[in-house]
């Protein structure tokens, strides 16, 4: 029988153009330049005005489609019975219908690509398997077929006339656009010596070569390759900062430079921090300026890892010295003075990535460096990232640095990484929507996939393991390792001598362990060289510490080298997994729970409470939650120590009930949360048990009433909206702020269904795209929004309700080219742009409308 999905591929163009030409009116010349633009809705022919076809017809065009494509599988070969058959036809029917509501214009469908408008037919149509009763079959056979025909309608737009011109009038907008661009150039780059001009533009080639692509985990075992191009693989996250009396203010990560020179960015292992800071160098050195974000333009981007650049005995580098520091290959090219004339004419965007990544004791002469850099320079743009706990709050605030956190992904986010890395695996995509479906059936899993390294770590084991995976972290990074070390060899067909996987593991953890207890990321390739060489007689290995280390950098997938003659692990999350594992066997309880203070060593606590035997991870968690405390210098008995007991104790397999009960009384005293911060926290190491201990609105009073809906929003889990349903009609306005801001984390059409449509202040609710539009719509509108991100006008004036609209913040990646279209919202009161616009621009508001933008010039 042949295969359902590939069925609709069968069918030849001369099958399916003629009956799609149908679906359509015929072509017009011009670019249909109107007042108006024409949408897809206003192209097909059984809507509108002048119908050539009538809905019936598309019917008969679907009928049409799927007796081509059994009559192309050949006799014995249907994949589906004729009733299956009758479901399939209603279905694509009703998808093709859906044609005659999408407001796109053809050449914005062209680059959406045949699968992804696809899914928007299938989305907006709202085809479902229970709405018309299709079995797995009948649905690959119905997705086959709206991919063929989305793949000939994208065709048949291409070929329009119109489509041509509209292109055209397309990249003249964009040119209006680079023109701009060039103006903020050169009023930013000043007169350059003809050698500075030419080592930046070699500089510019090379951060682009050296950032540009991203080392994908998984890709490598099945793709022949872990790089990534960054323009292909950068996803678009959200940053989010605590703003008095607004609660949590979100800012799409690219742009936290955009409003503020100096930002300090923490985010958890694996959540994008590095990703981030690659994205901000290359595209600062772009000098296409397509990008639109015109803070960028004309600067100069510096690449300052805190690993590489932090060495023992070692002060931080001067200006003149951060391309050596980092092992920049054109370093030796640079002209005297180069970056301190960058820095003076304030075109620098410093990208200081990992200060968690250093020990303590070297954290304060780092911000001291950076506090001498920003006050002697000041102008340039400066972004430090971190892990959450690593430095406390305000830690910078002295020397001008915002503070906000890298949000979780969110559940489009997890779809679309999952879409492309499967695409990029070249993987059947419906292996990732299975995937996606086990993430959203499994809290655990669901949990795990709230970041670029955990969502790629999955895509690679579900796809190894053939749809079976881990249910907890710990069995996830044993499956990732087994991976790693045992399977990637054989299936890229390598032939090499490989050592066995216990040895590997024995000699990772070595590495890995002494790393952690002397507070480094990264050591020297001769301190490596000599663990594995006092490491290998005992465990029977042919050579010395030279030749296993070579070993391992090359076979194990696990180490890298990012300088010469240094060594670390590919990320930190494997380092802290293989030192956890070894501590255990060493017992080193002590030493583990002695380090509970430091921030670096949360991870490898969590993890050695999971390796540990029941006895050994009762005494630690009890030591962590101990009412007295555990003595000078450790976390015992404070409220890190409590949290950090609460975090570790769904990795314990078995724990007594009277130290379960001694967390939960430790995690209790702690609730209440007093700050943003504890309320964090709280929603990060507890998860689920915290949910159970938090008060309801009815004991939620004061001042800090909000906090507690703060924390559920953190959490994301479905109990936790449960949660939140409870808080939906309190009366304080920040409770309604944050419920109104938490949205995206969970399900669109549930969150607005069970909070938004009971909120009763209607706070501001950020949107970030047009499903989020039509989802306000669906309830009669929203008075206060904030448009994050890339927006199309017509979407705006096409998806807001007039009636209802009273304030408007378009926080946007692109400048604002015209405000005339605000003219549609008769009730419109306010708008704030995040960009500043020209006067011209400014006096097409309508009267009675306030407009505020940065440059008060304009307001």
């Amino acid at each position: 029988m042949v295969d359902p999905a590939a069925l609709g591929a069968r069918l030849a163009s001369s099958a399916v153009a003629p009956l799609v030409k149908k679906l359509f009116v015929k072509d017009q010349p011009g670019a249909a330049l109107v007042t108006r633009p024409i949408r897809i809705s206003g192209l097909v022919s059984f809507a509108g005005e002048k119908r050539d076809v009538t809905p019936k017809d598309v019917e008969k065009i679907a009928d049409e489609l799927v007796r081509r494509a059994l009559k192309a599988a050949g006799p014995g070969e249907r994949p589906v019975d004729a009733g299956e058959a009758v479901a399939v036809k209603h279905a694509l029917a009703y998808s093709l219908a859906a044609l005659g509501t999408l407001t796109i214009e053809d050449y914005e469908a062209v680059a959406l690509g045949p699968e992804e408008f696809a899914r928007v037919l299938r989305t907006r149509s709202a085809v479902t398997v229970t709405t018309f009763a299709l079995s797995r079959d009948a649905e690959l056979f119905y997705d086959q077929l709206l991919h063929t025909a989305s793949l000939h309608i994208l065709n048949f737009f291409t070929q329009r006339s119109t489509y041509i011109a509209r292109q055209q009038t397309s990249q003249s907008q964009q040119l209006a656009r680079l023109v701009a661009a060039v103006d903020v150039l050169l009023e930013r780059l000043p007169s350059q010596s003809r050698e500075d001009a030419a080592f930046e533009e070699r500089y510019a080639s090379y951060i682009t070569a050296r950032h540009g692509t991203l080392t994908i985990y998984g890709l490598d075992v099945y793709a022949g390759t872990s790089e990534w191009p960054l323009d292909t693989a950068y996803l678009s996250l959200e940053a989010t900062r605590e703003s008095p009396g607004e609660g949590a203010v979100k800012v799409a990560a690219e742009r936290v430079l955009a409003k503020e020179d100096h930002v300090l960015l923490r985010g958890v292992a694996g959540s994008g921090k590095t990703t981030l800071v690659q994205w901000l160098a290359v595209t600062a050195a772009d000098r296409t300026y397509e990008h639109g974000l015109t803070h960028l333009i004309g600067r100069v981007p510096f690449v300052l890892p805190m690993r590489r650049i932090v060495r023992p005995g070692r002060e931080l580098p001067a200006p003149h010295e951060f391309l050596t520091a980092v092992g920049c290959l054109v370093a030796g090219e640079q002209p005297p003075g180069w970056v301190e004339r960058v820095l003076e004419g304030r075109r620098g965007v410093l990208l200081v990535d990992g200060m968690d990544e250093i020990s303590e004791d070297r954290r304060a002469s780092a911000k001291r460096w950076l506090r001498e850099l920003t006050r002697y320079f000041p102008g340039n743009l400066c972004l430090v990232t971190t892990r959450p706990s690593a430095v406390p709050d305000k830690w910078l605030d002295p020397t001008g640095f915002a503070e906000l956190t890298l949000s979780p992904m969110a559940r489009d986010d997890v779809d679309t990484f999952v879409r492309r890395w499967h695409r990029a695996a070249g993987a059947d995509e419906a292996v990732g929507a299975a995937l996606l479906q086990s993430v959203r059936a499994a809290s655990e899993l669901n949990r795990l996939a709230t970041n670029p390294l955990m969502c790629g770590m999955l895509c690679a084991l579900h796809r190894e393991r053939r749809g079976f995976l881990p249910q907890d972290r710990k069995s996830l990074y044993e499956a990732a390792l087994t991976m790693l070390l045992e399977r990637r060899d054989v299936e890229r067909d390598v032939t090499a001598v490989r050592l066995p996987f216990a040895i590997q593991v024995q000699l990772l953890q070595k590495l890995a362990w002494w790393l952690i207890r002397n507070s480094r990321s990264e050591m020297d390739r001769s301190d490596a060289v000599h663990i594995l060489g006092e490491a290998a007689p005992a465990m029977n290995l042919d050579g010395g510490g030279e030749d296993v280390y070579r070993w391992l950098l090359l076979r194990s997938g696990l180490l890298r080298e990012p300088a010469e003659g240094r060594v670390h692990f590919l990320h930190r999350t494997f380092q802290d997994y293989l030192g956890a594992r070894l501590a255990v066997q060493e017992l080193d309880f002590d030493l583990l729970v002695n380090h509970a203070d430091r921030s670096e060593w949360e991870d490898v606590i969590l993890l050695a409470v999971a390796h540990a035997r029941p006895k050994e991870a009762e005494q630690m968690l009890r030591r962590l939650a101990a009412a007295d405390g555990t003595g000078e210098g450790t976390a015992g008995g404070t409220a890190r120590g409590k949290l950090l007991a609460a975090a570790a104790l769904p990795y314990a397999a078995e724990v007594a009930p009277a130290v379960r009960q001694l967390v939960e009384e430790g995690i209790r005293s702690l609730i209440p949360p007093r700050t943003e911060r504890e309320a964090y926290a709280l929603a990060e190491v507890g998860g689920e048990l915290v949910l159970h201990l938090l008060p309801g609105p009815e004991e939620a009073v004061g001042e800090l009433a909000y906090l507690m809906p703060l924390v559920a929003a953190k959490v994301g889990s479905a109990s936790a909206l449960h949660y939140l349903t409870r808080f939906r009609r309190h009366t304080d306005r920040r409770v309604q702020l944050v419920l109104a801001a938490s949205w995206s984390v969970f399900d669109r059409e549930l969150y607005v269904r069970e909070i938004l449509m009971h909120l009763f202040l209607r706070p501001m609710v950020p949107v970030h795209g047009p499903d989020d539009l039509r989802a306000l719509r669906a309830i009669g509108g929203w008075p206060v929004i904030q448009v994050v991100g890339a927006y199309r006008v017509e979407d705006l004036t096409e998806l807001l309700v007039p009636e209802q609209l009273t304030q408007l913040f378009l926080d946007a990646p692109h400048p604002v080219e015209g405000l005339a279209w605000l003219s549609a919202f008769p009730h419109l009161t306010d708008v704030t742009l995040n960009v500043a616009v020209s006067a011209s621009t400014a006096q097409q508001v309508p009267p009675g409308v306030r407009l505020n933008t940065p440059d008060a010039r304009s307001t």
